[in-house]
């Protein structure tokens, strides 16, 4: 069963993260709905991938999309485990 954070300050910068990458997102037409991205987010860092959220979050486009669509690629959505050997650049 997948764990969730229940830390506001946590939350909070979950949710700039969320509204940074649904800017990148948004930029190019593509398509990753902002409460996919909190809670893929939220499910790496939660379920055994902890992050360096607030350097991630303070982190260059190219370093941060490697993350955040990196995680989009190989979480596995049932357990909240990334696959394929994917390990962040601001895994903790």
């Amino acid at each position: 069963m997948l764990k969730w954070t229940k830390d506001k300050p946590t939350m909070e910068v979950e949710r700039l993260i969320m509204l940074r990458a649904a800017d990148m997102v948004k930029e190019v037409g593509g398509k990753y709905p902002s409460l996919d991205i909190l809670m893929d987010v939220d499910a790496c860092h939660s379920n055994g991938c902890p992050l360096q959220l607030q350097a991630l979050l303070a982190a260059d486009d190219f370093n941060f999309a490697h993350d955040v669509f990196g995680i989009r690629a190989n979480i596995n959505r049932h357990t909240g485990q990334l696959m394929n050997c994917f390990v962040p650049r601001y895994a903790a």
